[in-house]
């Protein structure tokens, strides 16, 4: 790997992590030495790159540094372009544009030998199955779990069976077919998952629900985790 790669592979780990990084661990994904690293280190700190560092515990990159957004890796590109394959095929019709519209851009930003690597990708997402359609405004879904807003759904389950609920959304999940919105049930108290395709019909409110979508998201996962572990031990 050239120095200046290096240089910015380590603005992008550290940009990425979120406490502090050591020398040792730099040195390991970048294949060099710490001697290395130690005098990539100072000379990013003599291009006034906001790096602290302390021994012993590593080193952060404070917030506010910037660098050309579209200095991309090969594998970057393949990863990026892989993933809005997927997104194409499988988000709502406002991500699917979005997706290929990113694409579009990737090619046209990248240099011209770097291009074949978005247009001919060495990967491919597959196909997806028939999507089942969206049944509520998945661009209004989004909004409300940025600005942390309550939905009101009258929703039929599987049986077919209609409720009216209040649910604080925290997420979408992109299934092979379908989509779930995934949120705290003001009914149940507990947090659900509801297919899109069967809202029979949707209030986006004003209110704001008590906790952050963040703090929801991290419970909501810590109990997946969970479930997911007492599954595996066999667990009911």
């Amino acid at each position: 790997m050239r120095r200046a790669e290096r240089l910015f592979q380590i603005i992008q780990i550290l940009r990425r992590g979120r406490a502090p990084v050591t020398a040792d661990a730099l040195a390991q994904e970048l294949e060099t030495s710490k001697r290395s690293i130690y005098r990539d280190i100072a000379a990013l700190v003599g291009q006034r790159a906001p790096i602290r560092g302390e021994a012993g515990v590593g080193y952060i990159l404070e917030d506010g540094y910037d660098m050309p957004p579209l200095m991309l890796t090969p594998d970057e590109i393949e990863a990026a372009v892989l993933g809005a394959q997927w997104v194409a095929g499988r988000g709502d019709p406002a991500l699917a544009r979005a997706a290929n519209d990113l694409i579009a851009k990737i090619a046209e930003a990248v240099p011209d030998n770097l291009r074949p690597m978005v247009l001919e990708p060495a990967g491919r997402a597959p196909p997806a199955w028939q999507n089942a359609p969206d049944n509520i405004d998945m661009v209004q879904v989004r909004s409300a779990i940025h600005g942390g807003r309550k939905i009101k759904l009258a929703y039929n389950d599987e049986q077919g069976r209609p409720s009216d609920r209040v649910i604080w959304p925290i997420t979408v999940g992109y299934m092979e077919t379908k989509r779930l919105l995934i949120g705290w049930c003001e009914l149940r108290k507990d947090f659900r998952s509801f297919r899109t395709d069967r809202v029979a019909e949707a209030w986006f409110l004003d209110d704001r629900f008590p906790e952050r979508p963040g703090v929801l998201r991290a419970r909501w996962r810590r109990e997946m985790d969970e479930r997911h572990a007492a599954w595996r031990r066999g667990e009911s």
